[in-house]
């Protein structure tokens, strides 16, 4: 967090095999494989470590990394 008065919006960065390699799939391949990647308190340092993640399996086209909008999840009233 760059400043002690930002909010803290938690976001989760995730990634792993899936079944399918469609632009709408989600289906992880295998649950007990997926990698987390790490929770951040901004999208800004989720994205960079969704970047990072998504670059070193740029060889594997049934990657894929995401980033989960956690804070949506636990203050839903407040978006």
């Amino acid at each position: 967090m760059s400043d002690s008065n930002d909010r803290q919006l938690l976001h989760l960065v995730i990634g792993g095999e899936l079944k399918d390699i469609g632009p709408d799939a989600t289906e992880f391949k295998d649950l007990s494989k997926v990698d987390f990647v790490g929770a951040f308190a901004n999208y800004a340092d989720a994205r960079d470590a969704w970047r990072a993640a998504a670059q070193s399996t740029v060889d594997n086209a049934h990657m894929r990394y995401f980033v989960i909008h956690a804070h949506k999840l636990l203050d839903p009233q407040n978006d």
